[in-house]
């Protein structure tokens, strides 16, 4: 299964910036920054948008969730959850190994797998670094049933 993933810009210093008022800071109104950018990419596509979920941990202490603001006036398809309830380290602390060491992080919601079976899916997500939290996430997807995953992120 060969997966692939389009950015829609570089993670360069000012992006990683944005990221760490959006996310870190918490700073929701930052999603209109780029939300209308990723619509216009999103108009077209026949796929059912899934977008990477966060946490409760992540839900409970940032307030939201940083992929699904960016999918503002979307229409997408929340089918996956993370596993855990707390994250020990946050991903964004990790190394590229520790990264790339992650074991499956999602599940499915079982009653939201008619969601995606025998459908192209185009997963979202804010930052593409290893790639290993995207590929787990399409490796579930295929596993339940969807015929292609596409990604796309907003920068890498």
């Amino acid at each position: 299964m060969r997966f692939m993933n389009t950015a829609l810009f570089e993670y360069n210093s000012f992006m990683k910036d944005y990221m760490k008022q959006y996310k870190f800071n918490g700073d929701y109104r930052l999603r209109k920054v780029f939300s209308q950018g990723v619509r216009d990419r999103l108009h077209k596509t026949n796929a059912v948008i899934v977008p990477i979920p966060v946490s409760m941990d992540t839900m409970a202490n940032r307030g939201f969730n940083q992929v699904t603001g960016l999918l503002e006036y979307v229409r997408f398809s929340e089918v996956l959850k993370v596993k855990l309830k707390r994250k020990t380290v946050p991903q964004s602390a990790k190394n590229r190994r520790d990264r790339l060491e992650l074991i499956q992080p999602f599940e499915m919601i079982q009653s939201k797998n008619f969601l995606i079976k025998n459908k192209a899916i185009l997963l979202v997500d804010d930052v593409y670094t290893t790639g290993t939290t995207i590929r787990h996430a399409a490796n579930l997807l295929y596993q339940s049933g969807a015929t292609s995953v596409r990604g796309l992120t907003l920068a890498r």
